[in-house]
């Protein structure tokens, strides 16, 4: 059975993220994992000793280090399974039934990689634990995601609440249509109001294709409102969202090769820093 991937780090998103995953697991009849990750940090080595120091000293300060380092690993250990019991108790009193914990050692992408065959949904915060929510960046784990996984990714910005309606970012393009398809057969979005916004000229191929895209949704039951709005991506996009209060936002990912544009300096970063609503991104 596939499972709702909510990805917890005891950051100050950690309650938005198991709240999102629960919204989502109940809509999907999905069970939930919850899933922290205990990371490597970087430690000092032999190498990284001054060779100027004698040789005894020198192998005293790794016997310590070592023992230091085990330590740290005990308690990050013990932390994670306090970060995780929360993550629980959070998540039994927003509804869901079916909830799992899984604590693994390794980096994050990774381990999601290696769970991607039993997962339907991967929820993150924007920020880590490393980061402030003013902080004016992409948690570094997203942009790897969304470049390596081939689930959709729902990224928390902020508290969440259930929303009551969605627009999706479309543009023609065989990802965005790939978008469309996965939407329309997915019980998340089911019952919502959705705002398909394309932002540009209003040629006539890409109002066929607007036509098309708003076709296929309406014949799995969406009430849509379609839009080609003359601008720029970011500034269209986000003043239709401000203007409609959109309460979640979805997009298709490029392929690979695309995917590292997509995220780095484009429109699409920026509308996920200066965004305070989730964003769904989908493979």
């Amino acid at each position: 059975m596939t499972h709702i991937m909510a990805c917890i780090d005891g950051s100050t998103l950690t309650e938005y993220v198991t709240n999102a995953s629960v919204w989502a697991a109940n809509k999907m009849a999905s069970p939930l994992t919850l899933l922290h990750s205990l990371e490597k940090e970087a430690i000092r080595t032999d190498d990284d000793l001054s060779g100027a120091i004698g040789l005894g000293s020198r192998e005293h300060l790794l016997d310590e280090l070592v023992e230091l380092d085990a330590k740290r690993a005990k308690l990050a250990l013990e932390y994670g399974k306090l970060i995780l019991d929360n993550a629980h108790d959070i998540a039994q009193k927003a509804g869901a039934t079916q909830i799992h914990t899984q604590q693994r050692h390794g980096d994050l992408v990774d381990n999601l990689i290696d769970l991607e065959e039993e997962t339907r949904l991967v929820i993150l915060g924007r920020l880590g634990v490393n980061h402030t929510l003013s902080a004016q960046t992409v948690g570094s784990h997203i942009e790897r995601a969304a470049r390596t996984l081939h689930r959709p990714i729902l990224i928390t910005v902020d508290a969440f609440t259930p929303p009551n309606n969605f627009m999706i970012a479309y543009d023609g393009r065989e990802a965005a249509d790939n978008a469309i398809a996965r939407i329309a057969q997915s019980p998340l979005l089911k019952g919502l109001p959705c705002h398909l916004v394309m932002a540009g000229e209003a040629t006539a191929e890409r109002q066929a294709k607007l036509e098309s895209a708003q076709k296929s949704l309406e014949d799995e039951g969406f009430e849509v409102m379609a839009s080609i709005i003359p601008g720029k991506i970011y500034p269209v996009l986000t003043d239709y969202r401000k203007e409609h209060k959109i309460e979640l936002m979805a997009m298709g990912a490029y392929a690979h090769s695309k995917v590292r544009q997509f995220f780095v300096g484009s429109n699409t970063s920026k509308m996920i820093i200066e965004s305070d609503i989730p964003l769904l991104i989908l493979r």
